[in-house]
């Protein structure tokens, strides 16, 4: 794919998910009351530096992991296995989850050196589906440009999983969905 057809694709989906949150459809997180005063979410320019087609370094053995959420639950997710990347000069990996072995959804949720600053401080996910998210070839497409914020970032009514330490990248990663303020 060519960058500006790539770029053009992601603008249109945060386009298509401001107008999502800003509508009185029960189903966005903005808050009703808040939804008149809501203009789109804050986003860092698509970079393509933070895109990357990787293997996926799958574990043998898929350990559980329990994630506790922001309002003290538990859930386990099976640690599926690992990317490997780098960010400027520096390496980075970072742990993939699955909720159950049978779906193809891979959960990525990460902190970074931008959280608590431009980004919300408990991290931010990515979401990977094998039929949109890879290539031909069979190779991850890991795109940091697509990281979201989590809905507890937008509403009291929802929890979250936190980010496991393992997850803390040391470096920047500028792409997404910036802090929403509160």
């Amino acid at each position: 794919m060519e960058t500006s057809e790539w770029k053009a694709q992601i603008e249109k989906q945060r386009a298509t998910k401001d107008r999502f949150f800003k509508s009185s459809y029960p189903g966005s997180p903005i808050p009703f009351e808040d939804r008149a005063k809501f203009k789109g979410l804050d986003y860092f320019p698509p970079n393509p530096a933070y895109r990357f087609e990787l293997d996926l370094r799958d574990y043998r053995a898929k350990e559980v992991l329990r994630m506790i959420y922001t309002k003290g639950q538990e859930r386990d997710f099976l640690r599926w296995g690992e990317f490997r990347f780098k960010v400027g000069d520096q390496e980075q990996t970072i742990q993939v989850y699955r909720n159950n072995p049978a779906e193809q959804k891979l959960f990525i949720p990460f902190r970074d050196a931008t959280s608590g600053k431009e980004t919300y401080g408990a991290g931010r996910y990515l979401d990977l589906e094998s039929d949109r998210d890879q290539t031909p070839e069979g190779k991850w497409i890991l795109d940091f440009n697509r990281a979201y914020n989590p809905w507890c970032v937008y509403s009291k009514d929802y929890t979250c999983p936190l980010v496991p330490s393992e997850n803390w990248l040391e470096a920047p990663i500028c792409a997404g969905e910036k802090n929403y303020p509160s």
